[in-house]
């Protein structure tokens, strides 16, 4: 993101506290921005960004010594004369929510916003590997879903984009609807809206209006397209046009471990993923392509090249065993479709390692008792769990083994389970279940 001082100014409402007119007004001369006092480039500006436990103004020295040409500032006192200009704003985030629009109106690519309580950032990738077939697209990176992940990504636009795929992750409410304010989708996407961070939001009225909170902001002639749910139908004001996909408006033909075959609205799709949350991840994609004048033989195009990301159904085969990783995050949600889809689809030779899902508040404990009952509905050879809330993960039919620690669950698989076992790992991502893989290669 590049852009003159006129522009900055007239972007982030700063106000000149320091500087020449000379170089304030000097139109050709084009700005790049950097949060990061070690990253500073010949010529940046600087936005001293604030944290709970940091303040980027403590570096402003360091960033005015390495190079950069002027900085924002809150405080109308902080002036390094060694820098050609100073800029006062209230807020340096905002002041960089709104120079990352200003830029984004700018470029003016179609945009599509994705949130969810799971798999926004699976959605979001199939997103982008539709997409990409039809023009040059930006998507955000990893998981980079709030407002300076937004920022960056926002930044990150090139002249010739055509579509902008951003995620958009939230802990409280309010998050989203300042995500979208920023971002102007004209597609907004809710994937679900389960029991992720009701710790934090009380209840599952509350998660579904702060997943609701990313229509606040589509364009009039947008589009939400939304999981089709109770909850998110009774928050929708019904001020955008709406369609609802479900999983029942799909046929699937073909389901093995690693792929899926299905049909929606006549025409059939392939996955090279297993799992029927899958084959519902894919249809809010299909929705999005078509809104946006996609033709059918391009979405399906995309959909066939999309492969998991990192920690999200991972197979791996390590000394014999057949191990499936997707232990990136996990929730009641998601655990129970990575379950069904494991054990429906396993002939034989199974078993499930779980660990804990996080922020579930003051009913964490009935939400892994429930985990167990799920459970009971299939077999399965061993459940092994590890974590102080795994430990209530107890079905009634399968022999459950619970574990102090990764390393004493590593050893009872090397010791106890023979070669050709088939492995799933589930548990959010502080849970560090890759360590137990790590154990496993040894």
């Amino acid at each position: 993101m590049k852009l003159n001082l006129t522009e900055i100014i007239e972007a982030s409402n700063a106000r000149v506290i320091f500087g020449s007119s000379g170089i304030i007004n000097n139109q050709q001369i084009l700005c790049g921005f950097s949060t990061d006092s070690r990253t500073i480039e010949k010529g940046n500006i600087y936005i001293p960004l604030k944290g709970e436990s940091f303040d980027g103004e403590n570096f402003i020295n360091a960033s005015v010594n390495a190079g950069a040409s002027g900085y924002f500032t809150t405080a109308e006192n902080k002036i390094l004369k060694e820098a050609e200009f100073v800029l006062y704003v209230p807020d340096t985030k905002e002041a960089y929510l709104k120079l990352a629009n200003y830029y984004k109106r700018k470029i003016n690519p179609y945009t599509i916003a994705i949130t969810g309580s799971s798999g926004k950032t699976t959605v979001k990738e199939m997103m982008y590997s539709v997409f990409k077939n039809a023009g040059n697209t930006v998507k955000s990176v990893l998981n980079h879903n709030n407002e300076i992940g937004l920022c960056q990504t926002l930044s990150s636009l090139e002249q010739d984009t055509k579509y902008l795929i951003v995620e958009m992750g939230m802990r409280g409410l309010g998050e989203i609807e300042l995500l979208s304010k920023y971002a102007e989708p004209d597609i907004g996407v809710i994937v679900n809206a389960g029991s992720a961070h009701i710790g934090r939001l009380g209840s599952l009225l509350n998660i579904a209006k702060a997943k609701f909170e990313i229509a606040e902001y589509i364009k009039n002639d947008g589009i939400l397209i939304a999981h089709n749910n109770d909850l998110i139908k009774q928050v929708n004001d019904n001020k955008h046009k709406t369609v609802y996909f479900d999983l029942n408006d799909a046929e699937i033909k073909n389901m093995t471990s690693k792929s899926s075959v299905f049909t929606y609205k006549g025409y059939e799709y392939k996955l090279n993923v297993s799992g029927e949350h899958n084959v519902q991840n894919a249809l809010a994609v299909i929705e999005a392509g078509l809104f946006a004048n996609l033709t059918p033989e391009i979405i399906a195009k995309g959909l066939f090249e999309f492969s998991p990301i990192e920690k999200r159904w991972e197979v791996e085969r390590i000394h014999g065993f057949n191990i499936i990783n997707d232990c990136y995050n996990s929730n009641p949600e998601s655990v129970k479709a990575a379950l069904k889809t494991f054990l429906d689809l396993t002939p034989s030779n199974k078993t499930v390692v779980l660990g804990d899902m996080g922020e579930l508040g003051l009913n964490e404990e009935e939400y892994h008792i429930q985990t167990g009952k799920f459970l009971e509905n299939f077999k399965c050879d061993y459940v092994l769990t590890t974590g102080e809330l795994a430990k209530y993960i107890k079905p009634k039919n399968i022999q459950t083994i619970h574990f102090e620690n990764k390393h004493e669950l590593a050893e009872f698989i090397k010791k106890n389970l023979p070669a050709g076992e088939n492995i799933l790992l589930k548990a959010s991502r502080f849970m560090k279940f890759e360590e137990i893989i790590e154990e496993l290669k040894k």
